[in-house]
């Protein structure tokens, strides 16, 4: 063979013949790399056009029959200036690497792959326009799309995340715009839907219409999340035993031209369904299906510059709309989950906390983030016996819907120990068997705290807690130093109560580990902080006003960075404001039959020295009543008590446990009517039971 007969051809870029091997110097020429730029077909030589012998599949053959060697010398230049050495060839059986898309490429070069030849579509025939998305050819590329694809898809969290990911998937590189109809409204879990199916356009995209080439190389094209302007029917109730019910029903992909779609389309697009869907297999109508039933359905197209869909791509379509029907009911069930616990959660706190003498209170919850917001975090204020009041802060360990069902049962727990009017240590005692006996690994910590306004005074017991921080009338802030304890639950333990004063103009502020604990600081750390901020606060009012507790809330919560909210955060404020000794009127009467006259006697001077004579006839009917009852089955001298803030409030306490009841009285009872006449006349009015007894008490409004 002549060896000038090779050099006077140009290089073949096709895949090498069976028999040619790298060593070979024929097979060295048929695996060199391909050029920027493919010599198209009339550039070949003459003898190449017309079948000559010397074109190069016959030169190829000729050269492996005869087992040259090597090629000529004058054969050298030629290789050198076309191919690059076949050592660093990569190798031609190897399948180039695709991207997880396959993103179009405005001013890029006409593929090389097989499947395309001079620019053209094998299977079309069509060529592939500049900046178009390149069609998937093989089956290791629709492959390796549909795993980018659900990876994407299975990001999503909620059901917006799993849909767009659905959408940014497919365009462009499957489609040129997707449709997605979701039922509405969507099943959760196995409850069955009541009603028609009606199906209600959730999300579409397009690949934009307009695109900057200018810049060259366009990596990825972004999809416009707009609706398609020819697109009239946003909602569709799919008829029973309809074109489109069958084609839901039967679950699987189909063309737009297939039979079973021909009527389904229209029923689902509306009326102007041939101008969105383009003629041919450029349509896809996927239905998607979660795990019980259907729950919508996708629409992929393609423009008619673009290669029509193959039957092979009816599976990948049936990939990406059962792992999105599957994403979509995942989601739907975790949206549902979530809602209970925190509705759970936000039922189980206080609406609003109640008006108690001679405290003004605030409070704050703030759930976690979302990928931890159910928690057991709770607060509370319950009103006592004697004007007192408690403010309770509690943390149940863990985040989940059972937290939030053990924080409800402990703060129940709780109230109902107040209304004992136990003291603190015994309340948290009573607490810590309860949380025992609801599981060995239930465990709260708690800070219970009992406000005196009269005596000015308060009792603190601690379970695990953080301690309170006392913000005082000057501006200075302390952390009370309160016994720790140990958490509710453990059991066991000895809890420790202390009394503290309660200056009037006070703060205390009652609060749970994730205001002052995250992964960026440690607990001591936060509280000093929290510290420093309610110093720094005080400091904007002057020494003689204190801040005032909403505004002291709000800047409290702003020292809370980006990563501290790991955890639910539950905040309490107490302003102590206190009752002076002079509003307070307090003596003992003996069970005996002097001692109504003898109450409305001294309730009567009382109400003189503070100038409150209008209401003398309504405060001695109704204290007399109240004393008759006491004093009839007591044993030990009975208490009067009378406070002037806001209201005049009447306190009466017995050493008998049994609590009054309003009854109706009979026409011939002789008694039973000062209950009655209380509940009439009185703002407000109720009996609480104590450790040694009971109190009895009525409020009226100053005029």
């Amino acid at each position: 063979m002549d060896s000038t007969r090779v050099t006077e051809h140009p290089t073949s870029h096709e895949r090498p013949q069976s028999g040619a091997g790298p060593a070979d110097p024929c097979g060295a020429v048929l695996h060199t790399q391909q050029p920027l730029h493919t010599t198209p077909a009339t550039a070949l030589p003459a003898q190449a056009r017309m079948g000559d012998a010397s074109a190069e599949p016959g030169t190829a053959t000729s050269c492996a029959k005869s087992g040259q060697a090597a090629p000529s010398e004058h054969a050298q230049p030629t290789l050198s200036e076309h191919s690059q050495p076949a050592a660093t060839e990569p190798d031609p059986h190897r399948p180039r690497p695709t991207p997880e898309t396959i993103p179009a490429q405005p001013g890029g070069e006409p593929d090389r792959s097989p499947g395309a030849v001079g620019g053209l579509e094998r299977r079309s025939g069509q060529g592939v326009p500049p900046g178009a998305p390149m069609p998937m050819r093989r089956d290791g590329d629709r492959l390796r799309f549909v795993g980018a694809a659900t990876r994407r898809i299975a990001r999503g969290i909620d059901l917006d995340e799993i849909v767009m990911g659905l959408c940014r998937a497919t365009v462009p590189t499957f489609s040129d715009a997707i449709l997605v109809y979701l039922r509405e409204p969507l099943p959760v879990g196995d409850e069955r839907p009541t009603g028609p199916m009606v199906l209600r356009l959730r999300r579409t995209d397009r690949i934009p219409e307009e695109r900057d080439t200018e810049g060259g190389f366009l990596p990825v094209l972004q999809p416009e999340p707009v609706d398609l302007a020819v697109v009239t029917a946003e909602q569709c109730e799919v008829r029973p035993g309809g074109a489109l019910a069958e084609v839901l029903r039967g679950v699987r992909p189909v063309f737009a031209d297939a039979p079973a779609a021909h009527d389904a389309l229209p029923e689902l697009l509306g009326s102007d369904a041939d101008l969105t869907v383009p003629t041919g297999q450029r349509a896809i109508l996927a239905p998607l299906r979660g795990r019980r039933r259907v729950i919508g359905a996708a629409v992929f197209l393609r423009g008619p510059e673009r290669m029509p869909f193959e039957q092979d791509d009816l599976l990948v379509a049936a990939q990406l709309a059962t792992h999105s029907a599957l994403g979509i009911d995942k989601a739907v069930l975790y949206g549902r989950e979530a809602y209970i616990a925190d509705e759970l959660q936000r039922t189980m706190l206080p609406e609003a906390l109640p008006r108690c003498t001679g405290v003004r209170l605030a409070h704050r919850y703030l759930p976690a983030a979302e990928t931890a917001r159910v928690g057991g975090d709770w607060y509370d204020a319950i009103p006592l016996p004697g004007s007192r009041v408690a403010l309770v802060v509690g943390d149940v360990m863990g985040h989940s819907m059972t937290s939030a069902a053990i924080m409800g049962q402990l703060r129940t727990t709780a109230q109902t120990l107040a209304g004992l009017d136990l003291p603190p240590q015994e309340v948290l005692h009573h607490l810590d068997e309860q949380a025992q006996r609801l599981g060995t690994d239930r465990m709260a910590t708690c800070l219970y705290a009992v406000y005196d306004p009269v005596s000015h005074r308060i009792t603190i017991a601690n379970a695990g807690h953080p301690p309170p921080v006392l913000l005082h009338l000057g501006g200075r802030a302390e952390v009370l130093r309160v016994p720790p304890g140990a958490p509710i639950g453990v059991g066991g333990v000895d809890f420790e109560a202390v009394e503290l004063d309660a200056p009037a103009g006070g703060t205390l502020l009652l609060y749970t580990d994730g205001l002052v604990e995250s992964r960026l600081r440690d607990v001591w750390t936060g509280i000093e902080q929290l510290r420093e901020k309610l110093a720094a606060t005080a400091q904007l009012t002057g020494p003689d006003h204190p801040p005032p507790l909403e505004a002291l809330c709000d800047e409290v919560l702003d020292m809370l960075g980006p990563g501290d909210r790991d955890d639910d955060i539950a905040l309490l404020a107490a302003r102590f404001d206190g009752i002076a000794p002079s509003d307070v009127a307090y003596w003992f009467l003996e069970p005996e039959e002097m001692a109504p006259g003898r109450a409305r006697r001294l309730a009567r001077h009382a109400l003189s020295r503070w100038g409150l004579e209008e209401l003398t006839d309504s405060v001695e009917l109704l204290i007399s009543e109240v004393v008759t009852n006491a004093v009839r089955y007591a044993t030990r001298p009975v208490t009067l008590r009378l406070l002037r803030t806001d209201v005049l409030r009447c306190e009466v306490t017995d050493d008998v446990p049994q609590l009054p009841r309003l009854r109706q009285a009979r026409a011939t009872d002789e008694g039973g009517r000062g209950l009655y006449l209380v509940n009439k006349l009185a703002k407000r009015w109720g009996a609480t039971r104590l450790s040694a007894g009971k109190v009895v008490w009525f409020e009226l409004n100053q005029a």
